[in-house]
């Protein structure tokens, strides 16, 4: 089966506490997913986050809708959650969000994800087109969380 690790590393100007809320609020996914995605929490908002919280988002692969459910398995605020796909278009997504703080107000965000492609050699086969859009999706959601996190774009305290 085909499979693979994305990682990805972001640093933001912004005080580790703020970061990891930003990121703990699951509708806030929405604002940095590609629109192409369409990407929809279908999970009651707020979602409360701990060790155990099931979340289930509906999103579009290609104009093919897909349901997609996650499983909270980590917990470490502000340093650390994990998130595993339970139902989706993956036969493995396990994405691991780390946060480091960088100095007294900024921080790193990393990325990793393990996933594994189902359809056992036709999995193999697109996995090239696979790893293109994740690096796609990861490409967008870089830009869209330094849009989200700017200075210029939070309220003053």
């Amino acid at each position: 089966m085909a499979s693979g690790v994305l990682r990805a590393s972001l640093r933001i100007d912004r005080p580790i506490a703020e970061v990891f809320e930003f990121f703990s609020r699951a509708e806030n996914l929405g604002a940095i997913t590609p629109p192409e995605l369409g990407f929809e929490i279908r999970t009651p908002l707020p979602v409360a986050m701990h060790p155990g919280a099931l979340i289930d988002y509906a999103i579009r692969l290609h104009g093919i809708p897909m349901r997609w459910q996650t499983l909270i398995t980590a917990w470490n605020p502000p340093h650390e959650f994990v998130d595993e796909q339970l139902r989706g278009p993956y036969a493995e997504w396990i994405h691991t969000h780390r946060f480091r703080a960088d100095g007294p107000g900024a921080t790193i965000i990393e990325d990793e994800v393990r996933y594994r492609l189902p359809l056992g050699p036709l999995g193999s086969l697109v996995h090239p087109l696979v790893r293109r859009q994740l690096d796609r999706i990861f490409s967008y959601r870089e830009a869209a969380v330094r849009r989200r996190l700017s200075a210029a774009a939070l309220p003053a305290a």
